[in-house]
């Protein structure tokens, strides 16, 4: 894809590749609220987590592990919020699959509020 983000990810001002493997990145970019945040996104271009190969699917499996462990040791959160957003009705504002993994506080505001908080919200209830 000639305009994609994440077949670009090289271009994003400050952003690193913490871990690769032959099919899947680990990504960070210094974050100011999100601290230890990042992406694991395919090298081929996927558009969502249901295009995925079996190849990466277990290579996504492994760098979750891996990153898991680095996030451990260098930040000891008290929990974490994994996820895929898929189109842009789901929050997926760029079209290249990539697996959310943010690590959680207990001295956040929203400490114990994941996704659950918010689907369950009267405020979101269908018309």
């Amino acid at each position: 894809m000639d305009h994609c983000l994440f077949c670009y990810y090289d271009q994003f001002p400050g952003q690193k590749v913490v871990f690769e493997n032959k099919y899947v990145l680990f990504l960070q970019k210094p974050q100011e609220v999100l601290i230890g945040s990042g992406l694991i996104i395919p090298r081929a271009h996927r558009e969502t987590v249901f295009d995925l190969t079996q190849e990466e699917w277990n290579a996504t499996y492994v760098m979750l592990q891996q990153v898991k462990t680095y996030l451990d040791d260098e930040n000891s959160p008290d929990g974490y919020n994994v996820g895929w957003n898929c189109k842009e009705v789901g929050g997926q504002s760029i079209p290249h699959a990539h697996l959310h993994v943010i690590p959680r506080y207990k001295d956040e505001p929203y400490a114990g509020k994941g996704l659950r908080y918010w689907l369950k919200s009267s405020e979101n209830k269908r018309g």
